[in-house]
């Protein structure tokens, strides 16, 4: 039972610890999405398929791919400067709101 208990704590201590991060918020992201509007749509629903559609996507994996284009590990003529001026916070809270959008 004692390992067993262990083992429980560990594993639950580690979902725990990926949802760390800052939380995002979804209204703040919406008034900071207007640069994103012009490639990725209003609503996350890009209708040109050279832009990847953002609504519904998993929060997490929007700011790590922000991430990525601010360091430089991911380029993109278009996105790399974009991502540049973005705090965290500002990464977090553009994948909120983008998580909530309903994909089309």
């Amino acid at each position: 039972m004692g390992r067993t208990a262990l083992g429980c704590a560990l594993a639950f201590g580690l979902l725990l610890g990926g949802q760390a991060q800052a939380a995002g918020d979804a209204e703040a992201g919406k008034s900071k999405a207007s640069t994103c509007i012009a490639c990725h749509g209003v609503d996350g629903n890009s209708t040109n398929p050279e832009w990847p559609k953002l609504a519904g996507q998993h929060a997490r994996y929007i700011v790590l791919q922000l991430k990525a284009f601010k360091a430089g590990e991911r380029k993109n003529p278009l996105m790399s400067p974009m991502a540049a001026n973005l705090s965290e916070q500002d990464m977090e809270d553009l994948a909120a709101y983008y998580e909530s959008q309903k994909m089309k």
